[in-house]
């Protein structure tokens, strides 16, 4: 394990601390959460890339759908 330390303006740390609390995690669990899913996202998109330049229209649209409907579930009603 790393310890990582960052800069953060003071506003957006107090947010960060509300939304931790509120789904009833440590700010360094939903720091975790995030890292994980901005990776997740990242090697989606990296992997959407590849299959377009190897001209796979399919698997490209089938990583679109599902990157669509893991946004809405991300996404508060």
């Amino acid at each position: 394990m790393t310890t990582l330390t960052i800069r953060l303006p003071e506003d957006t740390t107090f947010r960060l601390k509300q939304l931790a609390a509120s789904r009833g995690i440590s700010l360094n669990k939903l720091m975790e959460e995030l890292g994980t899913a901005a990776l997740a996202v990242h090697d989606t998109e990296t992997r959407f890339r590849l299959m377009a330049n190897a001209g796979d229209r399919k698997a490209a649209l089938d990583i679109l759908a599902r990157l669509d409907e893991r946004d809405r579930q991300m996404t508060p009603s």
